[in-house]
């Protein structure tokens, strides 16, 4: 190697670096020596966060000693650094620094709030959080650029296992305790890099929290019972955020001890309250284009897989075709959730999902007549928030012979109840199934 080259000087990222050009990260990264010249700042009180210098002493002990992050090593790391410091600042330390290591950083704390259900990043100063009534801007967060965002975006993408840079701009993936990430780089995200997060409870909701809660009225709460205890087949439709997921991972909370639930999904996200549930999820392709699993792909391995209840976390594609196939050769008690503005929209729905599939459109309603069972359709209150089951559809044959629904039961925003024209069809699909129909409506 030639004496004479020097290292290029850390040229800072560009926010408006030309398209497929490559940061260079070899000149970003600090060498041990420039760490262990920088002076270890203290932590003032009030502040958002471990100083730089703390963090990259902490990092530089931990890879030499080859110890993972946790709080006991991060700890002898920060006394290390600063001996002066008395137990609870270095236990303040302790949380500051893994937080930024291994954490969400400044948004560690809305993640741990149990009223929060989603956290969404617009730029520095720009954080917004729903807590159940609609999003309002959360001004005690914050970050110090949009490079503090970047780099965020970066490290939670690591812990959910997917890819993130300038050839893939954006990720869709699962934290390990569940919480949904989506985050979108620029020049996609104009100007900052966005993130979004939507936070799984720890424990799923069930039905009785959510009549608790004025999301379906006991007599609702009975009905889905029944539905779950005949087996019948049926989608949870909504809009983004209605609690399509909530329900759906309640209901099936309710399904028999001895059955075995088989999920299929994008992204993990259904945690159902049961002793025996499989769950499958799809992958992306690597950086050749390679290595891609589709959920079509996971539902035809979990027929495979002797699945009691065979559940679709989202059909928005041409799995359509497969869970329709399924459904119709024995698989009864089939679930998914589907998004959808009405109960009614959902035959439409599903139908161009086939098309996509190459299946004809009378072919589609044909195997639809057959397969499927019900529609539970989910609103929100845009003034209030409120979650809550609005209808529930029967299935039938129209007179064009394509596939309508017809509301069973309407739920109302008072919780009250009234039957619909499907009702009968409802009586009679738990019947045959030996269910006894006293639900009080």
């Amino acid at each position: 190697m030639n004496a004479s080259r020097t290292t290029p000087p850390r040229q800072p990222l560009h926010p408006h670096r030309a398209w497929g050009t490559r940061p260079d990260r070899t000149a970003a990264r600090p060498t041990p020596s420039t760490l262990r010249r920088r002076p270890v700042a203290a932590i003032p009180n009030g502040s958002p966060g471990p100083s730089a210098a703390l963090l990259d002493a902490v990092r530089l002990r931990l890879a030499e000693s080859g110890a993972p992050p946790t709080a006991p090593e991060v700890a002898a790391a920060v006394r290390a650094a600063r001996p002066s410091l008395d137990g609870d600042s270095v236990l303040d330390a302790v949380r500051a620094v893994r937080s930024e290591l291994v954490g969400a950083g400044p948004l560690e704390d809305l993640l741990r709030s149990p009223e929060v259900t989603d956290v969404l990043v617009n730029g520095p100063d720009e954080v917004w959080v729903d807590r159940g009534a609609g999003l309002s801007r959360e001004r005690s967060v914050s970050f110090p650029d949009a490079e503090a965002v970047r780099h965020l975006a970066h490290r939670l993408a690591t812990v959910a296992g997917r890819r993130l840079d300038d050839a893939r701009p954006w990720v869709d993936g699962r934290l390990p305790d569940g919480t949904r990430l989506h985050a979108v780089l620029p020049p996609i995200a104009a100007g900052c890099t966005h993130i979004s997060l939507r936070i799984s409870r720890p424990k799923p909701f069930t039905l009785t929290e959510l009549v608790e809660a004025r999301a379906v009225p006991q007599t609702g709460a009975d009905l889905l019972r029944g539905i779950v205890r005949a087996r019948l087949s049926y989608l949870v439709s909504g809009g983004t955020g209605s609690g399509k997921t909530t329900l759906l991972a309640a209901m099936l909370g309710l399904v028999g001890r001895s059955e075995r639930i088989v999920i299929a999904e994008d992204s993990a996200e259904l945690r159902p309250d049961h002793p025996h549930v499989v769950r499958l999820q799809g992958r992306p392709p690597n950086q050749e284009g390679l290595g891609e699993l589709t959920l079509r792909d996971l539902v035809r391995q979990a027929l495979r897989m002797r699945p009691d209840r065979l559940v679709v976390g989202e059909v928005r594609g041409t799995e359509v075709l497969d869970l329709l196939a399924a459904l119709n050769t024995g698989h009864e008690g089939g679930c998914g959730t589907v998004h959808a503005n009405a109960a009614g929209d959902v035959p439409a729905r599903l139908e161009a999902l086939g098309s996509m599939a190459g299946l004809g459109r009378f072919a589609l309603h044909s195997q639809l007549q057959s397969a499927l069972d019900l529609v539970i359709h989910l609103a929100r209150d845009p003034r209030t928030g409120r979650r809550r089951v609005a209808e529930v559809h029967t299935l039938d044959r129209g007179s064009t012979g394509l596939t309508v629904t017809a509301p069973a039961v309407i739920f109302g925003p008072d919780n009250s109840v009234a039957c619909g024209p499907g009702w009968d069809r409802l009586l009679r699909l738990c019947n045959a199934r030996g269910v006894p129909t006293s639900w009080g409506v």
